[in-house]
């Protein structure tokens, strides 16, 4: 275990027991909900002490520990960051200040399709679009390959970071070493609420990765993805996936979603038409993270479809997919009633922003050590493939197969030294890949290799 997960988890339990009502810990009890060896937790709980963000009292078995005063209130599970530190921009701290007036201060408002309307897709911009051009060229992945590969090839630590996540943010109290001990094993009959949230994400980000490269981003693979997301949850099974016909408020805001269900269908519909067509990915996801939360148009697990429905548009162009990685609840919730409130993005720009920086760079990390696929070979690969069939069915030296192709100089001295490899190891087992076929390759291979 990674040593900033064990900090992670250490802090999420603290958290969710304080807000459980539970301040104080025993050792023995952060042992045993960790379930980590106890001198690996005495170690790191020394650490945190030393870091300031625990407190240790009394002694041998009377021994407690607690987060420190300054901590109570701002560090939240996930994340050793103050909301606060999210809010960058002077329109951001504007809006926050509007809501931290009481709710009484603030007028009720209801649903604004016209902020829907009105946007035209590359046209209009919820992100900065420096920020989501940025975004976009430090988050994709280089060379052309078919959606949803960066999705599968960082799926298993994508299918923990993303569902554990999105899960606190509901309040879900399993922590993320809960969630991975859930997910390893596969408990599908478990009947605890929370097991039940946690293991239909993980269900939920496997359906997308499998059918976006199928489907793309289209009304039905949303609605199937809240289906997924709250099977088991929702009393009505007929409400998976449906538009919502129930009356739903708020808690903690003085937004009122529509209740009008001709209205959530035709604005459903439109969400996702506008998202299709958004060139930059990043900005389609920002559109729909915002947008589906706003318009709440299922019956509950509005916010979690936005949020694993965001990643949509970046598993169709192969950018690092966002996990809400870090993010407090009240970060959160201060974004989310920024867009309810006021349908104003500046919170929930620079919360976006900062947790898909991190998402980026962690997936980068887990890309690098899986070996990515070469650049120039996915660029060249079938120029690769003309030049080993030449060379195999015709019998034209590489060199003369190579200099016809007229590339520059440095181009054609890779693709030589590839080819030339590529046909040392060519054999009967593995010559389908250049469309060559077995007898011609064991001629090929009889005679000698010519090159």
């Amino acid at each position: 275990m990674s040593q900033s997960h064990l900090f992670h988890d250490i802090l999420s339990l603290f958290v969710t027991r304080v807000e459980a009502g539970q301040p104080e810990l025993a050792p023995a009890e952060i042992v045993a909900a960790l379930k980590a060896p106890p001198a690996t937790v005495r170690r790191y709980l020394d650490k945190l002490i030393a870091a300031q963000k625990l407190e240790r009292h009394g002694k041998t078995t009377a021994t407690r520990y607690r987060l420190p005063p300054s901590a109570s209130h701002s560090l939240t599970l996930g994340s050793t960051m103050p909301a606060a530190n999210y809010v960058t921009s002077p329109a951001a701290t504007t809006l926050r200040a509007f809501l931290s007036q009481p709710l009484g201060m603030r007028q009720p408002v209801t649903y604004q399709r016209r902020w829907l309307d009105t946007y035209q897709p590359n046209i209009s911009h919820l992100l900065p679009v420096a920020l989501a051009d940025e975004l976009y060229a430090a988050g994709r992945l280089q060379g052309q390959q078919p959606a949803g590969t960066y999705a599968r090839k960082v799926l298993e630590p994508l299918l923990i970071d993303l569902s554990w996540a999105s899960s606190y943010l509901e309040g879900n109290r399993f922590t993320r070493l809960d969630t991975e001990a859930l997910f390893r094993l596969d408990q599908g009959g478990a009947v605890d609420h929370d097991a039940v949230m946690l293991l239909n994400h993980k269900a939920a980000i496997e359906f997308l990765v499998d059918s976006v490269p199928t489907y793309g981003l289209t009304a039905s693979v949303v609605r199937n993805l809240h289906a997924v997301l709250m099977q088991g949850l929702l009393a009505d099974e007929d409400a998976l996936g449906a538009m919502r016909e129930k009356v739903v408020n708020i808690s903690d805001t003085v937004y009122v979603p529509t209740q009008i269900p001709l209205l959530l269908a035709e604005m459903f519909g439109e969400i996702v038409d506008k998202a299709r067509q958004i060139k930059n990915p990043i900005e389609a996801a920002f559109f729909m993270w915002c947008h589906l939360a706003y318009l709440q148009a299922f019956d509950d697990g509005n916010k979690r479809v936005s949020r694993l429905a965001a990643n949509i548009p970046l598993m169709l162009y192969n950018c690092a997919p966002l996990s809400f990685m870090e993010v407090s609840r009240e970060a959160y919730t201060l974004a989310m009633l920024g867009i309810y409130e006021q349908t104003d993005c500046s919170l929930a720009v620079d919360l976006f922003a900062a947790t898909y920086r991190r998402s980026i760079r962690k997936y980068a990390t887990l890309m690098e050590s899986f070996g990515l696929p070469d650049p120039f070979r996915i660029q060249y690969r079938e120029m690769l493939n003309q030049v080993i069939q030449q060379v195999v069915r015709q019998r034209i030296g590489l060199t003369t197969v190579i200099l016809e192709l007229g590339l520059p100089v440095e181009v054609s001295q890779e693709l030589s030294d590839m080819a030339r490899a590529d046909l040392a190891r060519l054999a009967e087992h593995n010559c389908a890949r250049y469309r060559i076929t077995l007898q011609q390759t064991a001629n090929w291979i009889a005679d000698g290799r010519p090159m």
